[in-house]
């Protein structure tokens, strides 16, 4: 699919295009003239499979602030109800089942994911929350079997490359997972019956998913519905955007904090730079181009641009000078800094010698004792600048500062702050 960006009326398209977050659209005419004929209502479903989103979700989230930007109205839809399930789609197995409880907990943390980059309230463009369990906890099974199962095919359903490859490959495809494209479709009728929500959007590989919806709401209520799918968003080098060597890149501070944030993004490779600004910034095609242009040492300065707008969005403009002037520390040589993760130790085990295998641990700079031998054996670890070289090496009082702090470090981008409590 050829798209231009300046073809489109709507301001939505034309930027959502133009910053690369378009891969698909189901009926690209038909939903420009309906994002231009006035407020354009959207939704992306995210269901609550962890405490936080992560740097993955980032782009489905930037959609809906795009649409909101553009003037139209964008629905977060939690996945209350989806979850119990657990969506199949991509995946080569089943996800794990949990809990009400666990579910409940983790859709309060994701809900502060979107507060940075949505407004909300109960304006005509504000963004609304809802979630799906109003309705799908409802479902009486032979009634929806009756009123809309009929309108799906198992032979359509199998052809779906995620069901087609597991059968392949002789997977185990559950008929609990079988369910989810129903329930996904559903979602969407539902959404256009209460809201008059006109647009999906989601990743590639919700694609089928997405069509499975526009087809049964014109089905059931006989109204015009689109999709929009975003590409799979990859590094220049081929990984997945938000895998590191650490793990997840998650939204919520207390699973990653400012610093490390910042830290990712500043890391960006240098062919991703220009584009990662037009998918996860707000910063003009003007300033982009001349980023793009970047040589030498400019490219780092484009990177710094990059990590403090990011991190500003979400955490805040003060957590990312905090963020950059503790990386300058770092850079520099210097001691610990305040925007620096910090982790607490108990003076009195200061005193009696803290073993660096642990305090690698209790700084999570390794996620086990093993893991920070490897990192002691391979001499990619230093306590206040200086080399760890034996793995019994303990921390004492003479390693703190005046403020009763010391500095770790593994490799050159990963750095904590022990403090003595």
């Amino acid at each position: 699919m050829t798209l231009d960006a300046a073809a489109q009326k709507s301001t939505f398209l034309r930027e959502m295009i133009g910053r690369g977050h378009v891969y698909q659209i189901t009926d690209e005419k038909g939903l420009d003239d309906y994002a231009a004929s006035g407020v354009a209502c959207g939704y992306i479903g995210f269901d609550a499979t962890a405490k936080s989103l992560h740097v993955g979700s980032l782009v489905q989230i930037m959609n809906l602030r795009r649409l909101q930007q553009a003037g139209g109205k964008p629905i977060v839809l939690m996945g209350g109800g989806t979850t119990k399930i657990g969506d199949p789609t991509d995946k080569e197995k089943s996800r794990p089942i949990l809990t009400t409880e666990e579910i409940a907990s983790n859709m309060a943390g994701i809900r502060k994911n979107f507060e940075p980059f949505l407004t909300f309230g109960n304006g005509p463009t504000d963004a609304i929350m809802i979630d799906n369990a109003e309705w799908l906890d409802q479902i009486k099974w032979i009634e929806f079997l009756r009123d809309y199962g009929k309108h799906f095919t198992i032979n359509k359903m199998i052809a779906q490359e995620t069901v087609a490859r597991r059968l392949r490959n002789e997977e185990p495809y559950t008929f609990l997972e079988f369910n989810y494209m129903l329930l996904q479709a559903y979602d969407f009728l539902e959404l256009a019956r209460k809201y008059d929500c006109r647009i999906q959007m989601g990743g590639s590989d919700q694609w089928g998913n997405i069509v499975n919806g526009i087809d049964l709401t014109r089905r059931i209520i006989d109204r015009q519905v689109f999709g929009v799918t975003t590409p799979l968003i990859t590094t220049a080098s081929g990984g997945k955007m938000g895998k590191t060597a650490e793990g997840a890149v998650w939204l919520n501070p207390e699973m990653r904090s400012p610093y490390d944030y910042w830290q990712f993004w500043r890391n960006t490779e240098d062919a991703d730079v220009a584009r990662f600004m037009r998918l996860f910034t707000d910063l003009p095609a003007s300033e982009i181009a001349d980023h793009a242009k970047a040589e030498g040492a400019a490219i780092n300065d484009a990177k710094k641009r990059l990590a403090d707008v990011a991190t500003s969005m979400l955490h805040g403009e003060e957590e990312a000078k905090k963020a950059a002037a503790a990386a300058e520390a770092v850079f520099k040589g210097g001691g610990s800094a305040e925007g620096m993760p910090t982790f607490e130790v108990e003076r009195s085990l200061i005193a009696a010698g803290y073993p660096v295998l642990d305090a690698l641990v209790a700084g999570k700079l390794a996620a086990s004792k093993g893991e920070a031998k490897r990192a002691i054996g391979e001499n990619s670890v230093k306590l206040n600048g200086d080399a760890v070289t034996d793995a019994a090496a303990t921390i004492g009082e003479t390693a703190l500062d005046g403020d009763g702090t010391a500095r770790l470090s593994v490799g050159k981008k990963r750095h904590a702050r022990l403090k003595a409590v």
